[in-house]
């Protein structure tokens, strides 16, 4: 079973939703790199019972995600800002060397103020 990082994040969005075993296993296996047959000796169960609850909890979150989309949504929200912080980069520089203007430097900081609070 090949490690998907993407469930990582999907555990983030969705992991509260899925059994205690389920979320513990997939911690187990995805952030702590832990074998099966790691988990199963270290949990008192059989490998196949843990890969079945792992794959179970990996479809959960697929569906999770199909169904509500709050991963996909937050990747574009985040490609968005990086666009903007980029855009309002650029026209900082062109204002600071070649308009100079206060009402743009004054919009630069409001913009960039609004995205250091999204950060918090």
């Amino acid at each position: 079973m090949a490690k998907n990082l993407d469930i990582v994040l999907l555990a983030d969005y969705y992991g509260e939703m899925l059994t205690d075993n389920q979320r513990k296993f997939i911690e187990y296996y995805y952030s702590d790199d832990l074998s099966l047959s790691e988990i199963a000796q270290n949990e008192g169960i059989t490998r196949q019972g843990v890969r079945d609850a792992v794959k179970r909890a990996e479809t959960q979150l697929y569906d999770m995600e199909k169904k509500l989309g709050f991963a996909a949504r937050s990747r574009k929200v985040n490609e968005a800002l990086d666009t903007i912080v980029e855009s309002v980069e650029v026209i900082n520089n062109y204002n600071m060397n070649i308009a100079l203007s206060r009402e743009v430097n004054d919009a630069v900081v409001r913009i960039k103020s609004v995205i250091d609070s999204l950060d918090e």
